[in-house]
Order: structure tokens, then C-alpha cells, then sequence
């Protein structure tokens, strides 16, 4: 809340006074001296304890969460960007910030294909243990909440403090989501929808993602500005072709022109970030080994986590459905389906006819 001070600024202050407690001590002539603007200085010796107290009092409330970088439910691919926020406020589950996402965008003005397909794809992708970002604005991104919330938990990123729902047309949707998944912003209670933040809260929609996809977008859209943002992040960007003759699939188009990935179904999407949700794995594949005529043998695996190895213990040799290992294991349905998806990118279960999953290490995947 000092007006000014950012995460780089901040990260040298606390490089020089070790911790927050000591810098805010420092006072603000001292703060000059490290090379602190001395209006920021003056903001951290005098702060507003008002408005600091009712963010407190917030997160305190039930379902109510504030998450500085130094907690572990900080999410660590937001941390990765230069300026990741310095607090998160969240309402409902912040583990989820962690999980695997896929944001979701376009227009505020859509056509009924366009919520339908955008609708479809968010449940299929949530349904494949993915979690789907949004920005709950009109259009699009309420499609995608929608959809998600059919299948998994949803994330909806604020351009507004967490006690606010803009537009409040959402606001029964809103409260689904912090039933069901999280809403998650930058902006401390109180605060309401201005222009300038909803450009910033789209580096986090992107931040916290490993892919971008617009469905539907105009050629001057915000959502393009996301997939942007998404490209300099590092991050997967994808687009859903449309008629020619609709104007609000021209953003997607000159995506596509651009080297966007073109999607067409859930499964383009999957394809293209498998090698980050493996990576996202604590065990890793060890290189093939070679025979004595010098042919590489069958690869092996490494060992998987406890909580990896446990799911298929608890799945056995013969095909299973979700609501078993649900029931076995007592891990809630979404965490069941992101493992699974992770384990069938690694070969170690696969899907079956009906639903279901079997195993495939140590035994021939085509007995399914």
C-alpha cells in the first residue's frame, strides 16, 4: 500500500535491512539514504494503519486470504514475473493457484457459437484435471467460468479488491466460484473497477497460466493484450479460428498469422503444454538404456512422488473410475483429475472405454 514501491525496489531494501520489520523501522531519512525516493520513504514511516486494518480484518474473515511471496500458497509461476505482485488477496481455495491452468479469454460481446464452443472447451479442459482462468468479465470469460464449474474448480482474477464483483451481474457466479475454486486479485479490499487495473490484473491471468486461449476476439480487444502479455511471459499462446466473416474472430486470426497455436478441440491445447504439466511432476524420466548390440531398450521411469505412487496403488490392475479412486483415496475429484491427467501424459495410466483408467506401467497398455 506505499504508493511507489514496487518489487524491485523492495527486494533492495530488503537485501540491505533483512526483513519487512526492520525496513519499516528504518524510517524514512534512513531510507533516503539507501536510495529510496523520499516521498516513499515518508509513506512507509507514516502508513494508513485504517486501510491496512481492514485488509487484516478481511482476510480474516472466513474464506478470506492475504498471501505475501514468502508464503508457500504464493503461487511460484506468478512469482517468476518481474513484477509479481507483493500480496495476493484470495477468496476461496489458494491452493488452486498453484495447480495447472489454462486462461481462458475473448470478447465481451460474443456470438452464441462463440460462449457455446468457449463453454465446451472449459469443460473439457477442467474435466481433463486442468484448472480454467478467467477474467469474470461479460462475454467470454463468464463462458468459461460457466463451463469449468461443470467439470472442476475455476480461478477468476479481479481488476477490483476481493470484496467487490464487477460486473455485478456476476455476482451469483462469483460466489460459485469462491465456493468451488478461488477469485484472486492485487487490489486490497475496497477497491473498486477503474480502468487502468484490468490491463494489470491480465499479467496475472496470463502469469498464472501455462497457455493463453482466445475464442473470440475483436481485433482491438483486450484479450489481445493478454495473449500478448502471455508471449512475453513465456507462456503458451492459442486461438480458435472462426468465419471470416465474423469480425470478432479477427483477433484470433491475426493471433494465428502471428505463430499463436491453432485450436480446434481440447486435446490441441493438452498436446502443447504436456511438456510443461510433465515438468510440473516430481519424477523424471531417466535416459534409455542400451543393449549389448547397441539398441536403446524400453525407457524407464524414476520413481514417482508418494502422493503419485499412492493413486495408482489405490487403482490396482484392472480399470477403475474416477468416483472409486475418489472414494478410495479420499482426495477431492479435482485433484484425482489433475493427477490422472499427469500420470496418463507420463504413460503411466490409460483412459479406457466408459471412463475409466487402468495402469500401463509394468504391464501392456493396450489390455485395456
Amino acid at each position: 500500500m506505499t504508493p511507489g514501491l514496487g518489487r524491485r525496489a523492495l527486494d533492495a531494501l530488503l537485501a540491505r535491512y533483512g526483513t519487512a520489520s526492520e525496513l519499516v523501522a528504518a524510517g524514512a531519512d534512513d531510507l533516503a539514504r539507501a536510495g529510496l525516493a523520499r516521498e516513499i520513504g515518508a509513506a512507509i514511516e507514516r502508513p494508513d494503519l485504517a486501510r491496512i486494518s481492514a485488509s487484516i480484518e478481511w482476510a480474516e474473515q472466513a474464506g478470506g486470504h492475504l498471501l505475501t511471496r514468502d508464503d508457500p500458497r504464493y503461487p511460484p509461476q506468478l512469482a517468476e514475473l518481474s513484477d509479481a505482485p507483493l500480496v495476493l488477496y484470495c477468496r476461496g481455495d489458494p491452493t488452486l493457484l498453484s495447480d495447472p491452468q489454462v486462461a481462458i479469454v475473448g470478447s465481451r460481446t460474443p456470438t452464441p457459437q462463440g460462449l457455446e464452443i468457449t463453454r465446451q472447451l472449459a469443460c473439457e479442459l477442467a474435466g481433463r484435471g486442468l484448472v480454467v482462468t478467467s477474467g469474470l468479465a461479460r462475454g467470454i470469460d463468464g463462458a468459461a467460468h460457466e463451463g469449468a464449474l461443470e467439470a472442476g474448480p475455476t480461478i477468476a482474477v479481479l481488476g477490483t479488491g476481493p470484496d467487490r464483483v464487477y460486473p455485478a451481474t456476476h455476482r451469483r457466479l462469483a460466489h460459485r466460484i469462491a465456493e468451488k475454486g478461488a477469485l484472486v486479485t492485487e487490489y486490497p479490499p475496497g477497491t473498486g473497477p477503474q480502468a487502468h487495473h484490468f490491463p494489470r490484473r491480465n499479467r496475472l491471468i496470463s502469469g498464472l497460466s501455462l497457455g493463453v486461449l482466445v475464442t473470440e476476439a475483436a481485433e482491438r480487444s483486450g484479450s489481445l493484450i493478454t495473449a500478448r502479455l502471455a508471449g512475453e511471459q513465456g507462456r503458451e499462446v492459442f486461438a480458435m479460428p472462426g468465419s471470416i466473416r465474423n469480425p470478432r474472430a479477427r483477433g484470433c486470426h491475426r493471433l494465428i498469422r502471428q505463430g499463436a497455436t491453432l485450436v480446434e478441440c481440447a486435446e490441441d491445447v493438452l498436446v502443447e503444454i504436456a511438456p510443461q504439466l510433465s515438468g510440473l511432476m516430481t519424477q523424471v524420466r531417466v535416459a534409455p538404456s542400451r543393449g549389448a548390440d547397441g539398441a536403446a531398450s524400453a525407457p524407464t521411469l524414476a520413481p514417482l512422488d508418494e502422493q503419485h505412487q499412492g493413486l495408482l496403488s489405490a487403482m490396482g490392475y484392472d480399470p477403475v473410475v474416477p468416483d472409486e479412486l475418489i472414494a478410495r483415496t479420499g482426495l477431492p475429484s479435482a485433484r484425482i483429475a489433475s493427477m490422472l491427467l499427469l500420470l496418463e501424459l507420463e504413460g503411466h495410466v490409460s483412459s479406457c472405454p466408459g471412463g475409466r483408467y487402468c495402469r500401463t506401467s509394468g504391464r501392456d497398455s493396450e489390455s485395456c
